[in-house]
């Protein structure tokens, strides 16, 4: 049985106070709450499940609990997350686990532009499409895409692996496609068992860094023939790139 929070008309600050009070009892089921920015931060445990839609900035700085969205997340979900598990039944926006340090995040639906930014450590699933620029400057753990992704995936990758289950419209600086072994598909196979994913790990692809300093080296992508086009990063991002280097 779980505890019902109804956050229609309520202000953040009222809500995590009420929810804060009933996770320390048993799981609870907030509703309500897609106008609230910033809900279930910080988080050590529990449960918590979120009918409908959220807001930006879900679970950001999780640290232990369990989050479950019935229908599309926001912006920059689990931002900085260090451990957890946070799951979108549906869609996520823009930004899902940037600077995350530990923890899973599954997304069955698609994922927006600029997912797994700086990723340093997170599991980050994603059941259906990625945007542009997914795991630009991802530095550590796994970004698993079943389907396509936009242009310039893994953009600056420093370390860390990318599987992909479909295409991409490009690939970003230092990346390279390397040879999937048993290890990698057994891993594949256990997330997708343990999380309810239907996929063939036989169709993915592994796309991991090539040169250990990505912006003293920088060398075309590595494409292959089933990528969806050979292009280039924007040049606006070529140029922010550039002015910080």
């Amino acid at each position: 049985m779980s505890l019902v929070v109804d956050a229609s008309g309520r202000n953040l600050r009222s809500v995590s106070t009420e929810l804060k009070e009933a996770i320390a009892k048993e799981p609870v089921v907030i509703q309500g709450a897609t106008h609230l920015h910033g809900l279930v931060a910080g988080f050590k445990d529990g449960e918590v499940t979120i009918q409908g839609n959220s807001g930006d900035y879900l679970g950001v700085l999780n640290d232990g609990a369990t989050i479950r969205v019935t229908g599309n997340a926001g912006r920059y979900l689990a931002d900085n997350m260090t451990r957890g598990t946070i799951i979108i039944e549906e869609d996520a926006g823009y930004g899902v686990g940037q600077y995350c340090y530990g923890g899973t995040i599954l997304v069955h639906g698609n994922a927006g532009d600029f997912t797994a930014v700086m990723n340093k450590g997170a599991t980050i699933i994603v059941e259906g499409n990625v945007g542009a620029e997914v795991a630009t400057y991802m530095l550590a753990g796994d970004l698993i895409i079943v389907g396509d992704a936009g242009e310039n995936l893994g953009n600056f990758l420093i370390r860390g692996n990318i599987y992909i289950g479909g295409n991409w419209a490009s690939l970003g600086h230092n990346t390279l496609l390397e040879e999937m072994t048993q290890a990698d598909l057994a891993k594949l196979r256990d997330h997708f068992d343990r999380l309810g994913i239907e996929a063939d790990t036989k169709t993915f692809k592994k796309i991991v860094r090539l040169s250990e300093k990505p912006f003293y080296c920088a060398k075309k992508p590595v494409q292959i023939e089933n990528s969806r086009t050979t292009g280039i990063p924007h040049n606006e991002l070529k140029e922010a790139l550039h002015a910080t280097n």
